[in-house]
């Protein structure tokens, strides 16, 4: 079980993620988050975190401006968040030469239609709940999807299981989709962008107990 920490914005935090082992870091780029950081503070932050530990930048619809400047930090995996089309995400892995996470807003059936436009393109998806019509950023809402719509499905490529996770409701979701990586960030928050260490490991430890693989 992969587990990755969204919303990092202190290094105390950083630290703490990686040494409850999460396997990805996210760092938000994105203004309207209350987990926004800019690239200098994610340059710092990312320089901090140990090796073998992926560093992912999450963008929503990032412009060639944005781009430019998270090449020069130390980014393991561009994630993509907004309405990139599939010819703008072959054209920013090749652009950025990392790994993309394509990020889709799962809220009917209908809505697993988009992953055969993604899945030849992006390396892995991230299956989020679709974000409600007065929110004002696609992710980070805390609210999860029917999950039964995952239910005995699979892709030709990796994906992570996002939205509403916590280590209470984290067994069902597992039993329900058969995920393999799981996202999450509010849920492990005393308030927003602000990481609480104690609910990191728990969620990461109940992630991986030997009972949720029973």
């Amino acid at each position: 079980m992969k587990v990755k920490i969204c919303g990092l914005t202190r290094p105390e935090d950083v630290a703490a993620a990686a040494k409850a082992g999460a396997d990805y870091l996210g760092f938000i780029f994105f203004p309207p988050s209350p987990r926004f950081i800019s690239p200098d503070q994610a340059g710092d932050l990312m320089r901090g975190a140990p090796d073998g530990v992926a560093k992912v930048a999450v963008t929503v619809d990032p412009d060639d401006e944005l781009i430019d400047q998270l090449r020069a930090l130390p980014v393991d995996v561009l994630q993509l968040h907004g309405r990139e089309s599939p010819e703008r995400v072959s054209e920013l892995k090749r652009r950025t030469g990392l790994p993309v996470i394509k990020a889709l807003g799962i809220r009917e059936a209908a809505d697993l239609d988009q992953i055969d436009r993604y899945a030849p393109v992006a390396d892995q998806l991230l299956l989020d709940s679709k974000p409600p019509k007065e929110a004002t950023r696609p992710g980070g809402n805390a609210l999860s999807f029917d999950w039964r719509l995952l239910s005995n499905r699979t892709w030709p490529l990796p994906w992570l299981l996002s939205g509403g996770l916590t280590a209470e409701n984290i067994a069902e979701a597992i039993r329900i989709t058969g995920a393999t990586q799981l996202d999450l960030s509010s849920a492990v928050e005393s308030a927003p962008g602000i990481k609480d260490h104690v609910k990191i490991r728990r969620f990461i430890e109940t992630a991986r107990s030997p009972t949720l693989s029973q």
